[in-house]
């Protein structure tokens, strides 16, 4: 990035695509994760490139769900290693959910970069499928999980998820968090808090969210969870892409 100027109006918009170069160049992301990461790009572009008020409540419900959790995970992929990978660790250690690699193209070489890459960002503990515990009612890659970790979770916390997955955690009677640029995807329509917007933007906002309210009564954090409908965050994010108007 040291080519591209500060005053270029996509500075910001460029210096996330790099982050994403980069996971690729470091073995962390795959490169299909260019296309998919090209394709919120264009959905951030239509929201504004700004936390919408549909956001923020997600955000505010999303902080709610993962301070009542029994036992929270944090699933990651590829690409959300290498947008944020100091926010997951930053936000694992202020809910006390492990991190849990989980990637839909199969590789375990890619599994063991992104458990490096997110050490080296200061986790600690990194959860690995172990290729015997198995989600049932998914085909793919993402059926392998750690025994000790989204296999038993009653709230997964899942950034730029796939679709399939996310309707499989929830026939599991999971309840599933996610990022989501797009609120017409199968993973927006079908988890029970989908946050349209930016990872990058959405991470910190979640943090202080979360620090802010740990010490709130837990009747506070269910008021939360009862007055969330996800259905109307994903109406109002789509009515913003619709109107074409600019934050």
């Amino acid at each position: 990035m040291t080519d591209v100027p500060e005053s270029h109006p996509r500075y910001q918009s460029l210096r996330i695509r790099d982050r994403i170069v980069g996971g690729v160049e470091a073995g962390v992301t795959s490169p299909h994760g260019l296309i998919a990461h090209g394709r919120g790009e264009a959905y951030d572009y239509l929201l504004g490139e700004a936390t919408g008020p549909w956001a923020q409540q997600a955000i505010e419900a999303t902080a709610a769900w993962l301070l009542s959790a029994r036992h929270p995970v944090i699933s990651v992929n590829g690409n959300v290693a290498a947008l944020v990978p100091e926010d997951l660790v930053r936000l694992s250690q202020v809910t006390g959910a492990p991190l849990e690699v989980n990637i839909f193209h199969t590789s375990s070489d890619r599994e063991g970069a992104i458990a490096q890459h997110l050490r080296e960002h200061g986790a600690e503990r990194v959860l690995l499928p172990d290729g015997v515990a198995v989600l049932e009612g998914i085909d793919s890659n993402r059926r392998f999980v750690h025994p000790e970790g989204i296999l038993l979770a009653d709230v997964i916390f899942v950034p730029l998820e796939d679709g399939d997955r996310c309707a499989a955690l929830r026939r599991l009677a999971r309840d599933v968090l996610t990022v989501d640029l797009n609120p017409l995807s199968r993973t927006a329509r079908t988890a029970t808090v989908t946050v349209v917007d930016n990872v990058v933007r959405v991470l910190p906002l979640l943090i202080t969210e979360i620090e802010r309210r740990r010490a709130e009564p837990a009747a506070s954090w269910k008021q939360s969870m009862d007055n969330f409908v996800n259905d109307q965050a994903l109406q109002q994010a789509e009515g913003r892409i619709r109107s074409g108007e600019r934050a």
